[in-house]
């Protein structure tokens, strides 16, 4: 049997739901922005490194109630490429760790911005507008609220973070409600 061609791989990705991670995402965000309203800023650090890096984790116990297996990441071209985003994002760690040991409220900032970045190629990969969408309201947002909130970083950029995914779990909701049709 010959190997599917990448436009088949694609339509098999496109047909994914796609709201596991950005369900994760809104829990993981909405968790650190409650704790930066309650923590010092060195708990509420702490509790934004835990819940951002749990996110995967997190999606993948969600993949099973949306009917998305993350963990079959081999599956074709397209979930590799989604996995490699991940991993790109994981490693802008690199860049939010050491700014945040020099300035200890930019790190809803660094990471918010890095972690975001997956939903450009997502948005090319699904041929659908709402992760270019994504990325740079999200960055825009994010931007923003550093400068207009800065005794309140780890409250007003989360929020910022969660609205923006509340919209796209929406779109992606009807983006899938449609395909089925």
């Amino acid at each position: 049997m010959p190997s599917p061609s990448l436009e088949q791989e694609r339509l098999q990705f496109q047909q994914s739901p796609l709201l596991a991670m950005p369900i994760a995402g809104t829990i993981a965000w909405t968790v650190a922005g409650i704790a930066g309203a309650f923590l010092p800023v060195t708990s509420a650090a702490w509790v934004l490194f835990i819940a951002t890096g749990s996110t995967f984790g997190l999606a993948v116990l969600i993949g099973k109630l949306t009917g998305e297996n993350l963990l079959s990441g081999a599956a074709n071209s397209f979930d590799r490429l989604f996995l490699t985003t991940i991993g790109m994002a994981s490693l802008a760690w690199a860049i939010a760790i050491p700014f945040f040991l020099v300035e200890p409220t930019s790190l809803p900032l660094s990471v918010g911005i890095l972690a975001g970045m997956m939903w450009l190629p997502l948005s090319w990969i699904i041929e659908h507008w709402v992760g270019a969408f994504h990325a740079v309201v999200r960055t825009l947002g994010i931007v923003a609220a550093h400068f207009l909130w800065p005794e309140s970083r780890f409250v007003a950029i989360p929020a910022v973070i969660v609205a923006v995914y509340l919209v796209s779990i929406i779109v992606l909701a009807k983006r899938d409600r449609a395909a089925k049709r």
